[in-house]
């Protein structure tokens, strides 16, 4: 049975995608394979359809290696959908669970089984995996979420470096590592720790054309998330990430207040309380997550319209790996992030008082250098963040720099005033100061601390009157970007000169900056708190549009029912398809995407119930 046969009878799709095809053939005949395909790019059928054909050509189980118990329980529980045999061993199983899935593990009796890294390289698991090993019956390996076993990501995990024991202990069983974001530090290290220098690459284009980049500087962060959200996406699901977790809370009471549905997630909620929020989440329509980075890895929802961040992440394959969870079915989404200087010197912070090796340290702040770039960036947004991995393009239009295209101004001037204003607060009295002061002394206001410390008579007070003290913010962000100031953690937080200082000062290097933009106008009309807006993902006549909300409004109930998300059942796509062609036969329903054999046997009967044929 071919490929393309599995990929329309399972999952009912009629063609590949980009790479897909060439992916799945060298699997499926045994390669060895680096994937790396965004968020949404299909990465989950590269190694679903070489599992399924090597299972029924008798070549036994494909064990799946996955961080998160949420990703596991929705992939299995789709597959189950499609009528595929998988399983999950995870902490949610009791012991006599799990020895049940064992056996039929054991028996052949699983195409698919997920595990996590911890559960796979135990020596109980390890002897079974030899078992059918001995047989014949361990068919393929596939590493999910591949940049974990890297110190150079951005998510590392220590349990992923004992998988290098599947090439040790199982030769010959193909290995495929996959992941949705990796530079080339971080690819060359999965290659290495993995032992998997043999495998042939496959990386797909890092461009989600669907996602709208938007990076806007912060003066009042939550008015600005309000506006945004009200404005560009009232009653959708989202994604808004912050740094803190009282942050976290204090940001969801915000939102709910304001009439927006909002949960907060962060590792200091009880587990229960964690679960419930990602279940709503996952399975209930136009629910806003705030939460840390704690959340998302994993998380496999189709239709999450927006991912908003209130503090800037670490660098950018965070950043990268985050956005990517909007847009995941391929329709228009954003990307939001909102920044300021006290985001910069945080991260520079975190960085220099963590306990890593200064060549890592010096390697995470070249990250964050790169991170600033693109949030001061003043030329496409996607160009820039395609070029970091290695990716040329041409300007997209459809992120805020290309659609607007901000003004510039040569800060090189405000510069060399803000750093040799450091230097002579330092000789004058031998103390550092912070920000806030610097900006008075330059800017020449006249402050009960400014003339405690007598620094009214420093030669640079006031010679930067004519700038706001926005303007002298941004060019200290780019200086701290730079490298030519660095923060003291040790003393309060002050700032003091480096060695790139100089090449600045002496005119060797220009800051060029983007113009401060003000605050966006407020939304032309606020949605009512309880009106619900349903959109569809293509364009419906009315009739259609109610056959749309029908067939969503079943789609919800059967979810309920299954214990699962609404888009295991059916993605948004798929109802719109149906409710454009208004089946009158179950031959109509024929060919329409995502409509498999095993789901055209369960629900076709119902689908044609609500779009209006009599029974």
């Amino acid at each position: 049975m071919s490929y393309s046969h599995i990929l329309h009878e399972i999952f009912g799709y009629e063609r590949f995608r980009g790479p897909q095809q060439d992916i799945i053939e060298h699997v499926g005949g045994g390669g060895d394979a680096l994937v790396l395909m965004p968020t949404g790019g299909g990465k989950s059928l590269c190694y679903q359809i070489p599992a399924i054909a090597r299972h029924r050509a008798g070549q036994g189980v494909t064990v799946v290696i996955s961080p998160l118990i949420a990703l596991m329980h929705d992939q299995v529980g789709a597959l189950h959908e499609a009528g595929v045999s998988a399983a999950f061993l995870n902490s949610t199983l009791s012991g006599e669970e799990a020895y049940q899935v064992e056996q039929r593990m054991l028996r052949g009796d699983i195409t698919l089984l997920y595990a996590a890294p911890e559960r796979v390289t135990t020596p109980r698991f390890l002897a079974q995996l030899d078992a059918l090993f001995e047989r014949g019956k361990l068919s393929l390996f596939a590493i999910d979420e591949a940049h974990c076993v890297s110190q150079w990501g951005h998510d590392f995990r220590p349990e992923y470096r004992a998988l290098t024991v599947l090439h040790e202990r199982f030769p010959g069983v193909p290995r495929m590592a996959l992941t949705a974001t990796a530079d080339d530090l971080t690819r060359a290290d999965i290659l290495e720790r993995l032992q998997l220098q043999e495998a042939r690459a496959f990386v797909s284009s890092f461009d989600r054309p669907n996602i709208r980049y938007t990076i806007v500087e912060k003066r009042d962060a939550t008015t600005q998330l309000l506006r945004f959200i009200e404005r560009e996406h009232p009653d959708e699901a989202g994604i808004v990430y912050c740094q803190s977790r009282k942050k976290v809370e204090d940001m969801a009471h915000t939102l709910c207040e304001a009439g927006i549905d909002a949960l907060p997630y962060h590792a200091g909620l009880d587990s229960a309380v964690r679960q419930d929020h990602q279940d709503r989440f996952l399975r209930e329509e136009g629910v806003v997550m705030v939460a840390t980075i704690a959340f998302g890895m994993g998380i496999d929802k189709p239709d999450v319209r927006f991912v908003a961040h209130l503090d800037m992440p670490k660098n950018i394959e965070g950043y990268y790996q985050e956005t990517g969870r909007a847009g995941r079915d391929g329709l228009s989404a954003d990307a939001w992030m909102c920044y300021g200087l006290s985001d910069v010197v945080n991260q520079r912070r975190m960085i220099d008082e963590g306990p890593a090796e200064e060549e890592f340290k010096q390697s995470m702040r070249g990250k964050l250098e790169a991170l600033l770039g693109l949030a001061e960036a003043t030329d496409c947004r996607r160009t820039r963040l395609l070029a970091y991995f290695g990716e040329a393009s041409q300007p997209c239009g459809n992120c805020d720099n290309c659609l607007q295209p901000p003004a510039v101004w040569d800060g090189t001037q405000a510069a060399q005033m803000l750093l040799s204003t450091i230097y002579r607060i330092d000789k004058l009295s031998g103390i550092s100061f912070g920000a806030g002061q610097l900006m008075d002394i330059v800017r020449g206001k006249k402050t009960e601390k400014v003339a405690q410390h007598g620094h009214e008579r420093l030669s640079t007070f006031g010679v930067g009157a004519q700038f706001s003290e926005l303007q002298l913010r941004g060019v200290l962000r780019q200086l701290l970007a730079m490298g030519a100031v660095m923060v003291d953690v040790q003393a309060f937080n002050t700032l003091v000169l480096t060695a790139q200082s100089r090449a600045i000062l002496k005119g060797e290097v220009p800051v060029l900056l983007r113009e401060s933009v003000s605050l966006p106008k407020a939304p032309k009309g606020r949605v009512a708190a309880g009106r619900t807006v349903i959109k569809a993902p293509i364009e419906l006549d009315g009739l259609a549009m109610q056959r749309y909300a029908e067939l969503k409004a079943w789609r919800a109930e059967v979810a309920r029912e299954h214990n699962l998300p609404a888009y295991v059942i059916f993605h948004d796509a798929t109802l719109a398809a149906i409710a454009q062609r208004a089946p009158q036969t179950m031959d109509d329903l024929q060919g329409i995407s995502g409509m498999g054999v095993k789901k055209l046997e369960a629900y076709a009967h119902e689908v044609l119930r609500v779009v209006g044929v009599p029974g």
